[in-house]
């Protein structure tokens, strides 16, 4: 019996997740419906009222919304206690959420596993976040710094930014002592895990989700992996610990690993990411 196709609305369709998930659904074999501001203005979350949104969302089957503002440590540590900075994610937030209820479609919200960290503004915004996904009967997932091709390299992540050092300075200097441990996940993994939820968007309705590889590494041993992939340049580590995240010490919510597991390792994705970042010099 052949499947019927569905139809994705991918909110952030063109940042790090976004890009790599539209190809994904594309190949599966189902429509794709992109949205995402740097393709148009009418395409800007924070716009009140915004008619585009509430037609596309209203066509849809499922709603991936994964868009905000957002970026890696560097980013977050330069931004994340400004006003525009909050006003940005909180403008997004209610309208994509006032279109979704208007239209009770089954939806995903991208969560992070800072959303209970007091200390941060963007980790307090996700936590509003998380509390009216549940309210409206969505999909809460949490993302363990999800890796892969990055277009914006301002708001490069700490994979994306040890490769470009490494290519530019022939050495990777580390913000940090490198000692502080996380869970790294590519793209692909990613990808494959949010379409299921889309395909049996009942099953995980008013459920969160953590989507992680479920192994430590820390951060100096990403570093050398990278060091390793690119001809062995020196790793330089910093003096000061990680204000952003800080030490995470609790563990992911391992409930999704009884319908979907990652593949790709740490190594083959870091390979995967200096690969396709030489293409696109």
């Amino acid at each position: 019996m052949k499947r019927e196709k569905m139809k994705h609305l991918v909110l952030g369709s063109s940042g790090q997740i976004g890009s790599v998930l539209c190809e994904y659904i594309k190949a599966r074999g189902d429509e794709v419906v992109t949205f995402d501001i740097v393709d148009a203005t009418t395409e800007d979350l924070r716009i009140h009222d915004n008619h585009y949104l509430d037609e596309c969302v209203a066509a849809s089957d499922f709603v991936h919304f994964l868009a905000y503002d957002v970026g890696g440590a560097r980013y977050l540590q330069r931004n994340q206690d400004k006003s525009w900075f909050m006003m940005n994610n909180m403008r997004l937030m209610c309208n994509t959420f006032d279109a979704l209820s208007r239209h009770s479609k089954p939806f995903l919200f991208a969560s992070s596993q800072m959303e209970d960290m007091s200390h941060s503004s963007y980790g307090s915004l996700k936590h509003i976040g998380e509390k009216m996904t549940l309210d409206l009967g969505g999909t809460i997932v949490r993302f363990w710094n999800v890796y892969g091709p990055e277009k914006d390299l301002d708001k490069a992540h700490v994979i994306t930014d040890f490769v470009l050092k490494a290519q530019s300075d022939k050495k990777i200097e580390m913000m940090t002592t490198g000692q502080e441990r996380r869970q790294f996940l590519h793209a692909d993994d990613c990808s494959r895990a949010l379409c299921m939820i889309a395909k049996d968007s009942k099953e995980f309705s008013s459920r969160s989700l953590d989507i992680t590889s479920f192994e430590w590494t820390k951060i100096i041993d990403v570093a050398h992996i990278v060091s390793s992939l690119l001809g062995g340049v020196s790793v330089i580590p910093g003096v000061k610990n990680d204000e952003v995240q800080k030490d995470i010490d609790v563990p992911p919510n391992t409930d999704i690993l009884e319908y979907w597991k990652p593949t790709v390792s740490l190594a083959d994705g870091v390979r995967g990411v200096i690969e396709t970042m030489g293409k696109n010099k």
